[in-house]
């Protein structure tokens, strides 16, 4: 697709796009000690992220049509991606309601369903002797699922503070679940059985995050920091069983945006992430 005749049709989801990588690059800068100098109070890298994340603010509230669609890009954009790009307080979030996130981790449940489902069918795949070390790897999937499932749909319907204490426990429970299969799918050798099995484990470890990144961005800090001491077994740990350009995929069909904005999204996600410890 020819880029300027992309953003000539696209120009509010380009915008966003270049926002978005403003606010990314000025919050690594400034967590660098990177501050361009001084502008009253502050410094000019938080003046830039704080225009910025207005301007996306702003983009937000400026619906393409006057009747509030699931489909719309530019909405779920400003309603649900901003929050995940805020994650942890790396920059102020302001606008994202505890129900409109907890909607959100709830929409992301048929997804994650449906990627436990394509796990459960993969052993069929592979090679007699891979099958075992995939069934084992994966063998608490479906019950942790259940639980992730159910404990956001609880919490959206009644979003309290013990609810969501369960929320994050089961959340990070199935995250460390979901890095050590990846670790185990290492063992396999067999070139056709570990592609399967990379598949089916990247759909729902892709899931899995957007889901973790969510619970995070509504909890205290030192909630926070309770969950990334629990997660053991570190982002870094898989990254290299990791397919991102499915996983951008997955995130730009689920919120019906452009892939390299999902991409941008992801790149500032894992920063947060990593940064708070998992």
């Amino acid at each position: 697709m020819n880029p300027i005749s992309n953003i000539w049709n696209h120009p509010k989801t380009s915008a966003a796009g270049v926002l978005i990588a403003v606010v990314t690059i000025a919050s690594v800068l400034s967590q660098q000690g990177i501050t361009l100098g001084k502008v009253g109070t502050g410094s000019v890298i938080t003046l830039i992220c704080g225009l910025a994340t207005a301007l996306l603010g702003l983009l937000a509230r400026d619906p393409v049509s006057s009747v509030p669609s699931a489909g719309n890009p530019t909405a779920k954009l400003g309603a649900l991606m901003l929050c995940v790009l805020l994650l942890n307080g790396a920059l102020p979030v302001t606008g994202c309601s505890a129900s409109t996130v907890a909607q959100d981790i709830v929409n992301w449940t048929p997804a994650l369903e449906s990627a436990v489902a394509t796990v459960d069918s993969t052993a069929a795949l592979l090679a007699p002797e891979d099958a075992p070390i995939f069934i084992a790897a994966t063998a608490g999937f479906d019950a942790a699922s259940n639980l992730l499932v159910v404990q956001a749909k609880a919490y959206l319907a009644n979003p309290s503070a013990s609810l969501l204490a369960k929320l994050q426990a089961a959340v990070v429970a199935f995250q460390q679940q979901v890095n050590a299969s990846l670790l185990q799918a290492a063992k396999i050798t067999n070139a056709n059985s570990q592609q399967h099995v990379l598949n089916a484990i990247n759909a729902v470890a892709t899931v899995v995050t957007a889901m973790l990144a969510l619970v995070s961005s509504i909890s205290s800090k030192v909630a926070v920091a309770w969950m990334a001491s629990q997660s053991t077994i570190k982002l870094a740990d898989v990254r290299p069983y990791i397919n991102e350009d499915k996983a951008a995929a997955t995130l730009a069909g689920h919120y019906g945006e452009p892939v390299m904005l999902a991409r941008i999204q992801m790149a500032q996600v894992e920063l947060s992430a990593a940064q708070a410890g998992f």
